[in-house]
Order: structure tokens, then C-alpha cells, then sequence
């Protein structure tokens, strides 16, 4: 009997899964690179399905409730830094570790930002987001 996991079709299948993680990946940065350092929110929706669903409560459903929450950012916070500290791939899913300095004296927020994607386009958000503290419990840092 041969080994299921060993045959060029499987190779190739676990070769093609791999690809689409990594472009998924790319997809989300090259999203994030528009929204959240570059403030271009008219390039950040073209990363969007038409009908993209928004977990943050922060923002109203679809693209159009994520354009007036960016919007509402950019104009609250224009000297914001955003720092992509780990970027993970599963699937149609993307996880990113962030820090971000709303203003640059802040110590800056911990968020995890995970995406859905269908076909190369991000279908859904969801979002965590923690107050970088001035001590800690230990020497670990948040990143």
C-alpha cells in the first residue's frame, strides 16, 4: 500500500495550499501598508470583497462603515505609527501581531488583527487590542 501523504498530486496539493497562504499574507500586508501607513483609503477597499463583513464594534458593517472608521483615524490621529511585528498565515486566514502609537509619545496599543479571505480578497475582520503598560510582571515585552 503507498503512502497517502507521498504521492506528486499530494506534493503538489501541499504546494498550492502554501501558495495561497503566502499570497494571502501579502495581500493583508500590502492592505495594511495602504490603510494604516499610508492613510490611502481609496487603495485600502480595493483589498475588500464587495460584501465584507466587520466584526470591530468600533465601525459599521461593509466597506463603507470601515471607510468612515479609517477616515475618523486618520483625521483623530494623522502622526500614528503602525509597526507589523509578526504576520501568520492559515488557510483563508491571517493573523497580524501590531504595535501602534496613536501619537508619538504613546507607549501604544498591542492588536491582533485577523482576516478571512475569499479568492485573494479580505472577506472579514475581526480585531483584540491591549494598552501597552508602563511596567510589567515580567521582562517579556508585548512583542
Amino acid at each position: 500500500m503507498r503512502d497517502p501523504g507521498s504521492s506528486v498530486a499530494d506534493i503538489t496539493q501541499l504546494l498550492a495550499a502554501a501558495d495561497v497562504r503566502e499570497a494571502n499574507k501579502r495581500t493583508v500586508l500590502a492592505f495594511y501598508d495602504a490603510a494604516l501607513k499610508r492613510f490611502n483609503i481609496d487603495e485600502a477597499v480595493t483589498y475588500f470583497t464587495s460584501d465584507f463583513i466587520q466584526h470591530n464594534p468600533r465601525a459599521a458593517d461593509g466597506i463603507e462603515g470601515f471607510r468612515a472608521m479609517l477616515q475618523e483615524f486618520v483625521d483623530e490621529f494623522p502622526g500614528a505609527r503602525v509597526d507589523v511585528k509578526r504576520a501568520f498565515a492559515d488557510g483563508d486566514f491571517v493573523v497580524l501581531h501590531v504595535h501602534v502609537k496613536l501619537r508619538p509619545e504613546d507607549l501604544g496599543l498591542a492588536i491582533v488583527d485577523i482576516f478571512r479571505l475569499e479568492n485573494g480578497k479580505i472577506a472579514e475582520h475581526w480585531d483584540v487590542r491591549q494598552p501597552v503598560p508602563e511596567a510589567a510582571a515580567n521582562a517579556n515585552g508585548m512583542f
